[in-house]
């Protein structure tokens, strides 16, 4: 049996069409890595094709190495004269050897993200910028965005007359090339557009990769920008033999410099091309493929194309809309746990996919409160991420100033010209007095030879006196917000980090959770506040395994598919978001239909979709509308019901009835038994939003675990442990015959156990 008998005709189609231009429209699952790779064995195995004679590009290091992997195992002996690489990959071969030609040494050194910043940061000097003005990260980025179109220094400058900003982005881009050419480094956009130009100012040398690569294969077109289509444009030009593999449906990069119109206009390039469309998928079930194909459909740019399967249709799409996103989050948690209770998936089936990364907040404290295994890809938890933990190092130390590595971690954030020397002689200090590192920056005029750095650590000190002194009237809320203000921190971001927009949105999700914690506390103190923090990112403690639930955005899901697949927040305002809402560019808005169609694809057996009604977004509750993408699928295709509880509304009208009969063991509970009357309308609102754990409807009053005969001690108590010592419930679970309690002891970290054997002490 020939390893082509195994593919479908259409994947047949594209893999023996191998002369002329070649467009394969691949759609989410339908096999295109397997096409291309049985693609390259067929050139050689078949046409007789020289192993020299092909170039396969892709767009990561990971998918390099899949093709180069299956490759070698179907090729075999020749297979290492094929080039597969990465498009920098590519040009940094071809560059080693003809940089001379533009100028620069073949061992140019090539710049990382902060040595660019580091040179723009003197250009600025130099040129008298005003960076407050413009941002140095705002210039290198116009500067990249240029690139991707291949607009020269001149031509910016010439498209720059009469725009003073264009002007002075101008002056910096010229300035920057230069640089960088005296310097013989090139930065990774340089990579693409260097090599273009040596192509096309050294004809002979364009010839000889011409010849060289008369296959060339290309992966994920529609990713691919101007300076990209054009160097692949160049190598094919002579025999024309390109096979270009993308799918229009999923291109989602265009803040990248994505051009989509390189797929969509691939026949006006090359009249004579091939068109396949790759349409069977292999990955879903029919009603998720059906849901999909319904809302990409509405799109007005695309090529068109209906994804189908063998397969079943499966279930239908689980549509579950709450009150609030705190309602959402706890939802999904609940889901994916009694899904791997009831042996229905695994955790490292489950995958809950979000638009942007503050909405990974409410998700990760709810896995944490039900002690789910999980791993935010693509980042860290929300609760580790650098801004978050600068600001509450602020809040430790404006709290008790004793975490030197708190007090030291945001003293020179933003920059206060505070030298490590000086911090050395502070701490030096600190230690002959035995006293905390904060204290002795109090006492910076006892310090010896701190000289004028005395001066610059004063402010400092006043700045954490102040917010202390406004800890008692200002309320959390007002604290938080008043130390984003003061500290100009949100400027600091937009200065000095990457993705500013993304870190500014972690920030304010920051001052969500402030908000809820005070509205759901009636004493709320800062100290409470910073040791719930404290629990929920104890999830970094817990050591890698692959059954783990992921949370990632729907721009890190790309590429890869999961059992089970919730997408959370499908709001209009969320998903699509507001700012694409209200767009005049039609176009943003249809990017962001390409990126729920990839969302829905992700999905192999089933899809759950959610949205809440009021959603807190930069501090304040938004109510929005269900996403106009949930109500582009057909009704037929949505399960609508309400998540069922587990426990029946009388059995849980009777735990509540019997655990407050229980009151004369504990001070705290109601001084009366509620009347059966009284009691069904105090659950029903439980009962009615199917929360499924009891112990939370039963233990209102203070977390009490259940029905039986009761705990001294509910969620969020301090308990003692005769082997473990102290430490705080983060869970109670009923289990049939005992209650399983989840703590986290000060010492011994997180510890699972049933409260008979562990004999916990309430203190």
């Amino acid at each position: 049996m020939s390893i082509y008998d195994t593919l479908n005709d259409k994947q047949r189609m594209g893999v023996e069409t191998t002369e002329g231009p070649v467009l394969l429209l691949a759609g989410a699952g339908s096999g295109k890595t397997r096409v291309l790779t049985h693609r390259i064995a067929y050139l050689l195995e078949e046409e007789g094709v020289s192993p020299w004679n092909i170039l396969a590009i892709t767009f990561t290091n990971k998918a390099a190495k899949e093709m180069r992997d299956r490759v070698d195992r179907l090729v075999g002996y020749g297979s290492e004269q094929i080039w597969v690489a990465t498009f920098h990959a590519t040009c940094v071969r071809i560059l080693r050897r003809y940089a001379d030609r533009l100028g620069y040494d073949n061992n140019f050194t090539i710049y990382d993200t902060d040595d660019q910043k580091s040179v723009m940061k003197d250009i600025c000097k130099k040129l008298n910028i005003d960076t407050k003005m413009f941002k140095e990260r705002a210039i290198l980025g116009a500067i990249s965005s240029a690139k991707d179109e291949l607009i020269s220094p001149m031509q910016y400058a010439m498209d720059a007359f009469g725009d003073f900003q264009k002007r002075k982005i101008s002056e910096a881009y010229t300035e920057y090339q230069n640089t960088l050419k005296k310097n013989n480094a090139m930065d990774f956009d340089d990579l693409i557009v260097k090599t273009v130009e040596l192509f096309k100012s050294c004809p002979e040398v364009l010839a000889q990769y011409q010849n060289r690569f008369r296959y060339i294969m290309v992966d994920e077109y529609q990713d691919t920008n101007t300076a990209q289509f054009e160097l692949v444009r160049l190598l094919a030009e002579q025999y024309r033999n390109l096979c270009v593999v993308g799918d229009d449906d999923q291109s989602i990069y265009k803040f990248r410099g994505a051009n989509i119109r390189n797929i969509l206009d691939f026949e006006d390039t090359y009249p004579e091309a091939t068109v396949i469309k790759l349409e069977q998928n292999y990955r879903s079930m029919g009603n998720i493929l059906a849901a999909a194909n319904a809302v990409i459909s509405n799109n007005r740019g695309r090529k068109g194309k209906k994804l189908w399967t063998a397969e079943s249709e499966g279930s239908r799409l689980h549509l579950r809309q709450f009150d609030t996103a705190q309602e959402e989050a706890a939802f999904i948690a609940e889901d994916i746990r009694s899904k791997n209770r009831e042996g229905e998936a695994s955790y490292g089936d489950c995958a809950v996919l979000y638009r942007t990364n503050a909405q990974a907040r409410l998700l990760e404290e709810r896995m944490v409160v039900l002690g789910i295994p999980y791993t935010v890809v693509g980042g860290q938890n929300f609760y580790g991420r650098k801004e978050i933990k600068d600001v509450l190092a602020y809040l430790k130390t404006i709290d008790n100033g004793r975490d030197d590595v708190a007090v030291k971690r945001i003293i020179n954030i933003p920059k206060r010209g505070i030298g490590s020397t000086s911090i050395a002689k502070v701490q030096a200090y600190a230690d002959a007095q035995e006293m905390s590192f904060y204290d002795a920056l109090c006492r910076t005029e006892e310090i010896p030879g701190l000289g004028k750095a005395a001066a610059k650590i004063a402010p400092f000190v006043t700045l954490i006196q102040g917010f202390r002194s406004k800890v008692d009237y200002y309320g959390l809320e007002g604290l938080l917000k008043d130390l984003i203000q003061m500290t100009e921190y949100e400027e600091y971001l937009k200065e000095n980090e990457e993705e500013p927009e993304d870190r500014i949105e972690n920030v304010q999700e920051l001052v969500n959770k402030v908000i809820t914690y005070e509205a759901e506390h009636d004493q709320p103190t800062l100290g409470e506040f910073l040791e719930e923090v404290a629990l929920v990112a104890e999830i970094d403690n817990v050591k890698d395994d692959v059954n783990r639930v992921l949370l990632m955005t729907l721009h890190s899901a790309k590429g890869l598919e999961f059992p089970h697949v919730y997408l959370a927040g499908m709001e209009d305002g969320v998903f699509p978001s507001y700012m694409n809402i209200t767009s005049d560019n039609r176009e943003d808005l249809e990017e962001e239909r390409r990126l729920a169609y990839v969302g829905i694809t992700r999905a192999m057996k089933d899809l759950t979709l959610t949205c809440a009604k009021s959603r807190m977004i930069h501090g304040q509750t938004q109510y929005n509308m269900m996403s106009r993408f949930v109500k582009e699928i057909p009704d037929e295709l949505l399960d609508r019901s309400k998540p069922k509880p587990r426990f029946s509304e009388e059995e849980v009208i009777s735990a509540y009835s019997h655990t407050f009969a229980q009151r004369p063991v504990y001070d705290y509970r109601p001084k009366a038994v509620p009347k059966p009357k009284e009691t069904a309308t105090a659950v029903k609102p439980f009962v009615s939003q199917g929360i499924g754990d009891l112990n939370k409807i039963v233990g209102i009053s203070k977390g009490i675990g259940g029905a039986k005969s009761g705990l001294e001690y509910g969620v969020g108590d301090r308990v003692s442990h005769i082997k473990f010592g102290e430490g705080t419930v983060l869970s109670v679970q009923e289990d049939p015959r005992d209650y399983k309690v989840t703590v986290v002891f000060d010492k011994a970290g997180q510890k699972v156990m049933y409260a008979s054997f562990a004999k916990l002490r309430k203190i």
